[in-house]
């Protein structure tokens, strides 16, 4: 029996409420949240704006070791991405670094790099972490393994209005497009791409709201740990 801390695996397509719903499951049940898809987007970002081809992998690996990229929590729990210590966290949600972040993702020697960083974090701390290979590369014992779809039409209408909310005017059949584009990247690459761990929980949030869908993941989470979260309203700092 694990004795250590507890690791929670979440992975699934672009789009699919990972982080959101990862995020209120953390703060619901007092575990550190880790959004890998954020450390890829900060990486991303660096390339982008160092005018880096965010496919050539040389050039690349040449830029990682000049770059500083830290996570930091602020009081409500909520994982910050600083890069050269600058708050890049709502910079590197745009949608033209989503591309940037899928393609340096499919990098070997990006993969390579970050994989400690988010090793480390889950052997000191109950975590649930999420990403593209969590389960499968990343955390292969995570003692809870969840892999959260929905068709690519639904994942397309909800990151649209995330954007819409936060002033960032975007079209659906753009946003669409580039799900799409990134689930092919995700999905064929060569290295660790998205696929579902054979021991991980299919969830397919197409048909359910935010609270249905976190309904569903908390029942996972009591089920496997006998854990209950805080009363609505309340949460344990990490």
């Amino acid at each position: 029996m694990n004795t250590g801390p507890i690791a929670i695996a979440i992975d699934g397509p672009s789009g699919a409420g990972k982080s959101s719903l990862a995020r209120r499951c953390a703060a619901a049940f007092g575990f550190l949240y880790v959004d890998t898809g954020a450390i890829y987007r900060t990486v991303g970002l660096a390339a982008y704006r160092k005018g880096i081809d965010r496919k050539d992998s040389e050039a690349i690996e040449k830029m990682l070791p000049t770059i500083r990229i830290r996570l930091k929590y602020n009081d409500a729990g909520e994982q910050r991405m600083f890069l050269d210590g600058e708050d890049v966290s709502d910079e590197i949600r745009k949608p033209e670094i989503s591309i940037c972040a899928s393609d340096v993702s499919a990098l070997p020697v990006v993969r390579s790099y970050l994989m400690q960083m988010q090793r480390t974090l889950a052997e000191e701390n109950n975590v649930i972490m999420d990403g593209r290979d969590i389960g499968t590369v990343v955390l292969p014992n995570a003692d809870l393994k969840i892999f959260l779809t929905a068709s690519a039409e639904a994942r397309a209408r909800r990151r649209m209005l995330e954007l819409q909310e936060k002033g960032m005017p975007c079209v659906y059949e753009d946003v669409l497009k580039d799900i799409r584009y990134r689930d092919e990247q995700d999905s064929c690459r060569d290295a660790a791409p998205l696929r579902r761990a054979d021991d991980a929980v299919l969830v397919d949030t197409t048909e359910l709201n935010f609270d249905e869908s976190f309904a569903a993941l908390s029942q996972l989470i009591i089920e496997r740990f006998c854990l209950q979260p805080f009363p609505e309203g309340e949460t344990k700092e990490a």
